[in-house]
C-alpha cells in the first residue's frame, strides 16, 4: 500500500487566511496531503497540478454525498460547516446519469454563443457601476461597490431574481461556504436560504418569465424524473453561489495583483499581454477558490503514490495546483501576465476539469475581462488604500480572497477616453 510522507494531517484554518505559504510547505512533501477538517474530521487534499488533474477526471471518484463515509457513520454533527453545500441536491453533488440530466436543464444558458450574447449587458452593467464609483469621493471598497454587484447582477438577471433578494442571497452564500461558522448559525443560514429560494420559486411559478428559474420550474412541473422540488432548490443554490462568488474573488484578486505589480499592468497597456491573459494568470497565481469540497473515492485510490481511502472527503486544492513548480516552472510564484500566451504554458485548473468543469467558466472569464479592462481604462491610477498585508481575509478555506478592497480611484478618464 502506498504511504504518505506527512507526519500528521494539516489542520485547515477554519478562519481562512492566505493559503500560499502552507501550500508551498505541503507541496514540498507531496502532491496529496492528509488534512483535518472542522470537527476533527479526517480528509485529504490533492495539491499537485498533475495529481489534481488525474483525480478530477478519475472514473472512480464520486461527488454524491452517499459516498461520504463519516457522514453515514454519524460523525458529522448537524450544523457542521459546509454541510449545506455538501448535501444539497444539484449538479455539483450528482454523478453519471443524474449529473447529465441536471446539467442538460441549465447548460444551454451557458454555451459560449449564449455567453457572448451577454457581453453588451455585462458592459452596460460595468459602465453603470463605474459611473457610480466616479461619483464617490476618496476611498471606496471596490469589492463591495464593483466586484460583487457585477457578477451578482448578471447571475440574478439570468435567473430572474429581483433586486430585493440579492443582498440576502450574497450574505447567505457566504455562510454556506464559511468554515468558521457555528452550528446554530449554519442551521439558521440553511433554513433562511431554502426559504428565500422557495419564495423566489413560488413567485416564478405564479408569474413565469423569460429566465432560467422559470425554465427550471417548467421542467419540474412536467412531472416525471426531469427535476424534483429538492433538486430545483439545490440547483438554484449552486447557481447563485458559484455564479457570483468565484467571479467576485477573481476580479478582487486580479485588482490586488495588478496594484502590487504595476509593471504587469504596464505590459497590458503596451499590448504585450491582453486582459484575457490577466484573467488566466490570476486564476493560476491566486485562484478564487482555494480548496473546493468534496469528492469521494468509491474505492481505495492511489494518487501520486498516496492512498486515499474509499469514502474520504477530498478537497481540490486549486490554489496549490496553480503554483505547483513541477507544472508551472521554477517561477510559478511570480505573477506574470505574459505566461498564458507562452507556447509551454500549462492551463490552470482553477475552474475545474473533467465532467464537473465549471459550467459558468465562459461567463466568469467574460465578466472579469470586461470588468478589469473598463475599470483600469476609467481609473488608470487606481491603487490600494491600505497595504496588501492589512486587507482582511475571507473567513473560509474554500474561497480565496479578501473581504474588503479599499482603493483610491485617483484621476479618471472620461468614458470612451484613453488612459495615458
Amino acid at each position: 500500500m502506498a504511504t504518505s510522507p506527512f507526519e500528521a494531517p494539516h489542520r485547515l484554518n477554519p478562519a481562512g487566511g492566505c493559503p500560499h505559504a502552507d501550500n508551498a510547505r505541503l507541496l514540498a512533501l507531496g502532491a496529496v496531503a492528509p488534512v483535518e477538517l472542522p470537527g476533527g474530521i479526517e480528509g485529504m487534499a490533492v495539491l499537485g497540478h498533475d495529481a489534481l488533474r488525474e483525480f478530477l477526471q478519475h472514473p472512480e471518484v464520486a461527488k454524491d454525498v452517499r459516498h461520504f463515509r463519516a457522514l453515514h457513520e454519524g460523525r458529522i454533527a448537524p450544523g457542521w460547516p459546509l454541510l449545506t453545500f455538501t448535501t444539497v441536491r444539484g449538479m455539483t453533488t450528482a454523478d453519471g446519469p443524474d449529473h447529465r440530466r441536471l446539467l442538460s436543464l441549465v447548460s444551454r444558458a451557458f454555451t459560449p454563443r449564449r455567453v457572448d450574447g451577454l457581453r453588451p449587458r455585462v458592459e452596460e452593467l460595468t459602465d453603470a457601476l463605474l459611473d457610480g464609483l466616479a461619483a464617490a469621493d476618496g476611498v471606496v471598497d471596490l469589492r463591495q461597490r464593483f466586484a460583487l454587484p457585477l457578477p451578482m447582477g448578471v447571475i440574478c438577471e439570468l435567473l430572474g431574481v429581483e433586486e430585493q433578494f440579492r443582498d440576502r442571497l450574497h450574505r447567505l452564500s457566504n455562510q454556506v461556504v464559511a468554515t468558521d461558522i457555528g452550528p446554530e448559525a449554519a442551521l439558521a443560514a440553511n433554513r433562511e436560504l431554502v426559504a428565500v429560494l422557495g419564495e423566489i420559486a413560488a413567485g416564478k411559478a405564479a408569474h413565469p418569465g423569460d429566465d432560467l428559474t422559470s425554465a427550471l420550474i417548467a421542467a419540474r412541473d412536467e412531472g416525471g424524473d426531469r427535476l424534483g422540488q429538492e433538486e430545483l432548490i439545490g440547483t438554484l443554490v449552486l447557481l447563485i453561489v458559484a455564479g457570483h462568488e468565484t467571479t467576485l474573488n477573481l476580479i478582487t484578486n486580479a485588482v490586488r495583483a495588478l496594484c502590487a505589480h504595476r509593471d504587469q499592468l504596464g505590459l497590458v497597456r503596451s499590448g504585450a499581454a491582453s486582459w484575457a491573459d490577466v484573467v488566466e494568470e490570476t486564476l493560476r497565481w491566486d485562484s478564487p477558490v482555494s480548496y473546493f469540497p468534496f469528492r469521494y473515492p468509491v474505492r481505495d485510490l492511489d494518487i501520486d503514490g498516496t492512498t486515499i481511502p474509499a469514502g474520504t472527503p477530498v478537497l481540490a486544492g486549486y490554489s496549490a495546483a496553480g503554483r505547483d513548480k513541477a507544472a508551472h516552472g521554477p517561477d510559478a510564484d511570480r505573477f506574470d501576465v505574459t505566461r498564458p500566451a507562452r507556447a509551454d504554458a500549462v492551463r490552470n485548473l482553477s475552474l475545474g476539469h473533467g465532467a464537473h468543469y465549471c459550467l459558468g467558466a465562459p461567463l466568469a472569464r467574460l465578466e472579469a475581462t470586461v470588468a478589469l479592462e473598463r475599470l483600469f481604462a476609467r481609473f488608470p491610477d487606481l491603487e490600494l488604500a491600505v497595504p496588501e498585508q492589512d486587507l482582511p481575509r475571507h473567513a473560509s478555506f474554500v474561497g480565496n480572497s479578501v473581504r474588503e478592497l479599499p482603493v483610491r480611484l485617483s484621476a479618471q478618464v472620461p468614458p470612451g477616453g484613453t488612459a495615458g
